[in-house]
């Protein structure tokens, strides 16, 4: 008997499901229905700063994220940790959404703003930095609890 990818997907979460639990995990409602803003990121191209840098999260709450650039030098956001423990739900470019699958980084190259709509998923300590800039202060760090 051979199995169809569809049915070993089934068969997989059926083992995970029986390994960890039914209860292991339960949410009331829609996680994604109305965000949290989390206070809007500057980068400032001329003194070379980002503020706010610093943000705590909790696991299972669902957050935006706007970051805002002047327009001066090329910078790309860095926070592949926290993206990898996330789940991603959208990320608006100047009013244009992409629907990710995966991500990295979000680059601006010109002046501009980009929201990032995510659920941290595990906590820990998840460090984010402009490109290229870190030695100069431009990093930063979300503590998700």
């Amino acid at each position: 008997m051979r199995l169809t990818p569809s049915a070993l997907f089934r068969a997989l979460c059926a083992l995970v499901v029986l390994a960890f639990g039914i209860s292991a995990a339960h949410a009331e409602g829609n996680l994604a229905a109305s965000p949290e803003r989390l206070p809007d990121m500057e980068l400032n191209s001329a003194e070379l700063t980002m503020t706010p840098n610093q943000f705590e999260l909790e696991t299972g709450k669902y957050y935006r994220w706007r970051i805002v650039h002047d327009g001066g030098e090329e910078f790309s956001i860095v926070a592949p940790d926290l993206f990898r423990n996330s789940w991603i739900n959208q990320v608006i470019i100047n009013d244009l959404e992409v629907a990710p699958y995966g991500l990295y980084a979000v680059e601006f190259d010109d002046e501009g703003i980009i929201d990032i709509w995510f659920v941290p998923i595990r906590p820990g300590s998840y460090d984010f930095w402009v490109e290229g800039y870190e030695t100069r202060g431009m990093l930063g760090t979300f503590t998700v609890k």
